[in-house]
């Protein structure tokens, strides 16, 4: 089998627990998802990296919610690389796949030699979840902190949420004899179980004072997610990434003592919501004069879209609050 070639566990997300541990998980496998984010925009390979893990955590994460719409995660900083977005949208419908999408914004002439977690610098790390129209979004953020992205993650659910949670990823280029560069990921996410979590005054033992796991289990719920998360730190990249190596069988292969469930398999696919009507109501908050500002030499206003690269051109006449209004257009 060549790492090029479509396998059947390629762009999935398996829900698993583990009975015996009280602890469920996860275990994603990315490949033309990350092929799709990535084939947009020409990054350099600091970004690409940070940009694949971010897409893998919110991959991991977006399936653990009862999600009527849209995750996301967010990077802010005020290092070389200034931002990372990622959304995870939920199935339109039972059977069908989720979609993703990412995008990263940096300054090139800043970048240093260092690997990509070293060229965000201070800043934030944010989990957005909006259930759609008639919904209050909610807004969970973490300092930058330790040496990876999965770290942010970590610290962001024992902080805000009180849940331990842990992250195992692979994330790279691989080819085929003769064949271009090709995009593959992997990773596990073990979660305790909600419950009562213990109550915890001050500060944390991670940087900065933060929570960390160890922080808030206790009893025989340290001792099982101590066990669980040894029996992890086993795993081996190939095994992460998996394209000889099944999700249930890694599951077996790493934690067959502990009972593992497996769930429905969930399919996610490349995917984007712009448009050019999204981008008409996007610029309806404008007036003519406002509009006129945004027209090029050539008399049209232009639209990229950061996610999937889409560019639009827009006759000026045609937008703003004051624009005339089509016969089929609401008063």
């Amino acid at each position: 089998m060549t790492l090029g070639q479509k396998i059947a566990w390629d762009d999935t997300i398996l829900p698993f627990q583990l009975d015996q541990a009280d602890i469920r998980g996860r275990v994603a496998r990315l490949d033309g998802v990350l092929d799709g984010i990535l084939a947009q925009h020409d990054y350099p390979a600091q970004v690409e990296a940070l940009v694949a893990e971010m897409a893998l955590l919110t991959a991991l994460i977006g399936q653990t919610i009862k999600l009527r719409w849209k995750l996301s995660l967010q990077v802010q900083t005020k290092g070389a690389v200034r931002m990372i977005a990622t959304d995870y949208f939920a199935p339109s419908a039972e059977g069908e796949p989720a979609r993703m999408r990412a995008y990263a914004s940096f300054d090139r002439d800043r970048l240093g030699e260092g690997p990509g977690f070293a060229q965000l610098g201070e800043g934030y790390f944010a989990v957005l979840i909006d259930q759609g129209k008639g919904s209050t979004p909610y807004q969970g953020i973490t300092p930058i902190s330790g040496s990876a992205l999965r770290d942010c993650a970590e610290a962001y659910f024992a902080q805000s949420e009180q849940l331990p949670t842990r992250f195992a990823l692979s994330f790279g280029q691989s080819r085929e004899p003769g064949g271009a560069d090709h995009w593959r990921a992997g990773g596990v996410m073990l979660q305790q179980l909600p419950k009562a979590s213990p109550a915890v005054t001050g500060g944390g033992s991670g940087e900065g004072g933060l929570l960390k796991a160890a922080d808030i289990v206790e009893g025989d719920d340290a001792e099982n997610w101590n066990r669980a998360n040894h029996l992890l730190d086993t795993v081996e990249d190939f095994e992460l990434i998996g394209p000889s190596v099944a999700p249930t069988d890694l599951l077996v292969r790493l934690f067959h003592e502990e009972q593992p469930r497996v769930y429905e398999l969930q399919s996610v696919r490349f995917g984007c919501t712009c448009s050019e009507d999204r981008v008409r109501n996007s610029l309806s908050i404008y007036s003519a004069r406002d509009i006129g500002t945004m027209t090029t030499d050539e008399g049209i206003v232009t639209a990229d879209c950061q996610f999937c690269g889409a560019h639009y051109r827009l006759d000026p006449e045609t937008l703003g609050f004051d624009a005339p209004k089509g016969p089929d257009d609401s008063a």
